[in-house]
């Protein structure tokens, strides 16, 4: 296959709660009409939030990967999902979101690959920045975080309207410091980044390889195709559980039978005294309708959602948080706070 004919691949990566998804639909909602795109988002919670958050519709394909990184742990399943994702659907173009806690090296590995190294084609790796998130020594000082943005070609910076003057200069000031100098640095507000930079990429440059970071290295599992991916909602009054940690952090994911509904002030007033280091993701069944439920950095947000399969709730916390306690507190809240059957 010609190399001008191959499927251009985007990587949007960045750190946990750095407005990844919110920047993919914003680039959805300008993606030209007679494209078609593949969008695969891995999720390193054991449920598929960010896949239930997208609304359906006939020239944007969604597939959710959840329970790893594509990296390490689902290297493996994210193949056999991108060669059939191409096969069936025909996509013009793929956007890969890995999760908050992915390192991007085994993923180019993969890309760049003699499976796919005729197929697809790389374009620049796009990575998000929040400039609160350098505050935090914790996750300045985290290797992925660090390597998420030196493998990047561009940087945009989100969450511009939530930082002060003093953090927008730090995270310049950090991102000056790189080299090579990123292609573009761009600063979105509410999430929107124009998809001219998209349509207009070049293929992401060839640099020197980045070994996987040893953390990543000891999660690397054996060729499988099995998943926690979850067929059928649990039966009603029956919530259905998985907990995992890795990297330093804890997710625990929580799935309703769709039916089951939910009262949204109780609820989003108990997700609302989490600890700020919580991540905090949702689609829920409520009083006021289906809702989603997105909390980063102590602040949480609910819009209308098309998502009617289940209620689904993802809660990761960094190691110091006591986390199972943490958790038998909110399930007994969130138990509390159903209204009843529907």
């Amino acid at each position: 296959m010609a190399s001008d004919s191959r499927v251009p691949v985007h990587i949007i990566t960045g750190f946990l709660g750095s407005g990844k998804t919110t920047l993919i639909h914003s680039l959805i909602e300008q993606k030209p009409v007679d494209e078609k795109w593949a969008i695969l988002v891995n999720e390193f919670g054991q449920i598929g939030i960010d896949q239930a958050m997208f609304e359906t519709r006939d020239d944007v394909v969604v597939k959710g990967l959840p329970g790893g990184c594509l990296c390490c742990q689902l290297a493996f399943v994210l193949q056999a999902a991108l060669v059939n994702l191409l096969a069936r659907s025909k996509p013009d173009r793929v956007i890969i979101e890995p999760s908050g806690l992915g390192h991007p090296a085994g993923l180019l590995d993969l890309l760049r690959g003699e499976a796919f190294q005729d197929v697809v084609a790389v374009h620049d790796i796009i990575a998000t920045l929040d400039p609160r998130r350098l505050d935090e020594a914790r996750v300045r000082e985290h290797d992925t975080f660090q390597d998420q943005l030196s493998m990047a070609d561009a940087i945009t910076i989100t969450m511009g309207d939530q930082a002060s003057a003093a953090q927008h200069h730090t995270a310049q000031q950090f991102i000056d410091a790189l080299w090579p100098p990123r292609k573009w640095v761009h600063r979105v507000e509410q999430g929107a980044l124009p998809v001219s930079l998209l349509l207009n990429s070049d293929q992401a440059r060839q640099q020197a390889p980045h070994k996987m970071p040893a953390e990543h290295q000891a999660l690397a599992a054996s060729p499988s195709l099995e998943g926690a991916f979850f067929d059928f909602p649990p039966p009603p009054g029956h919530p259905q559980q998985q907990t995992a940690s890795a990297l330093g952090y804890t997710s625990t994911g929580l799935r309703w039978h769709p039916s089951e509904r939910f009262d949204l002030d109780r609820m989003a007033l108990w997700l609302g005294e989490l600890p700020a280091t919580a991540r905090v993701k949702g689609v829920f069944h409520t009083d006021e309708g289906w809702k989603q439920l997105n909390r980063a950095d102590g602040t949480l947000s609910v819009t209308s959602s098309a998502w009617r399969q289940d209620s689904r709730l993802e809660v990761i916390t960094p190691e110091p948080v006591e986390h199972a306690t943490l958790m038998a507190t909110l399930t007994t809240q969130l138990n509390a706070s159903r209204v009843g059957l529907r």
